[in-house]
């Protein structure tokens, strides 16, 4: 039976911002995309973002007048990742849609609606950030005790979240390291973060500190969590790894940089339902292929510049 992990809003809240619709393919950086509005709707808009800082000399300006749709389509998840070299935007790209940053110009909008500050979309960071005086328990109850929740009703979904994310049996133990090992304090940030029913998921390389086998693991139950979704959740991935990216993802979207354009969209088309053995098929390794082919041209092309 699927989980009612990720709650979207209903079709009659949506509004149309007012901005272009700019995505890019592989053979055009600025390829205009329209798709029908019968199929899909807007879950984020980037409308016109510029960011400049203005303490380099000359100033850095790592985006001018960028603009990215991710778009819902209808009865099917996403999970999309952003590559690209180290500065070219990513995370940038995470902490608007977060909320964490605004950019120097230009708006974000919400399945249709300008975000505002009262907006809270849930973003899993590459460092650890459970409260280490607090117990499993605590950290993953907490969104909802903030949010006014009665204590016992908090701990009672946030022990049904601990037993998602595989975690049932260590919810007395202090969320720190080595009591729990990485994967397993990244599992807590991300019961944290799902608890609240998210329609959104932002990771910024969260599985970037594991080892080799955690990683590996921990991919694999992420996958899963986006699969038992009963609804079709949105998750942005950021990741260096094209393992990672190929095995994670419906679309991967990878960034120029100077300022940053969306240089490549392309689709994983690979079955729904992943484990570990998709990583030996010739339709996974065709595509990790690919796509550091890809990544290692823009790498050349940057430098030539």
């Amino acid at each position: 039976m699927k989980r009612n992990i990720f709650q979207k809003q209903d079709d009659s809240e949506i509004s149309k911002p007012v901005g272009p619709e700019t995505v890019a393919d592989e053979s055009d950086k600025t390829t205009s995309v329209h798709v029908d509005s019968d199929k899909a709707s807007d879950i984020i808009n980037l409308v016109n973002i510029s960011q400049v800082y203005t303490d380099h000399s000359p100033p850095n300006i790592v985006f001018k007048d960028f603009n990215l749709d991710i778009k819902d389509i209808k009865t099917r998840g996403q999970f999309i990742t952003i590559m690209g070299k180290s500065g070219c935007g990513k995370s940038t790209l995470l902490r608007y849609i977060s909320g964490l940053q605004e950019p120097t110009s230009g708006d974000v909008y919400i399945y249709g609606k300008k975000r505002t500050d009262r907006d809270r979309i849930p973003m899993v960071f590459q460092q650890y950030t459970s409260f280490e005086w607090k117990t499993v328990l605590q950290n993953v109850a907490l969104p909802l005790i903030l949010k006014g929740v009665s204590r016992e009703e908090a701990h009672e979904k946030a022990m049904n979240m601990i037993e998602i994310v595989g975690l049932a049996g260590h919810e007395n133990k202090w969320a720190k390291y080595p009591i729990l090992s990485g994967g397993q304090l990244q599992r807590v940030a991300i019961a944290r973060n799902l608890v609240v029913n998210p329609q959104i998921l932002l990771m910024d390389e969260p599985f970037g500190a594991l080892d080799t086998v955690t990683r590996k693991q921990i991919q694999v139950f992420l996958r899963s969590i986006f699969e038992s979704a009963k609804i079709d959740p949105t998750v942005i991935f950021v990741t260096h790894s094209e393992s990672e990216a190929v095995f994670l993802s419906t679309d991967i979207f990878i960034l120029d940089s100077g300022p940053a354009t969306v240089r490549h969209h392309f689709k994983i088309d690979l079955p729904q339902n992943r484990d570990d053995s998709i990583r030996y098929s010739t339709g996974f390794t065709d595509y990790v292929n690919k796509l550091g082919s890809l990544l290692e041209d823009l790498k050349k092309e940057t430098n030539h510049r």
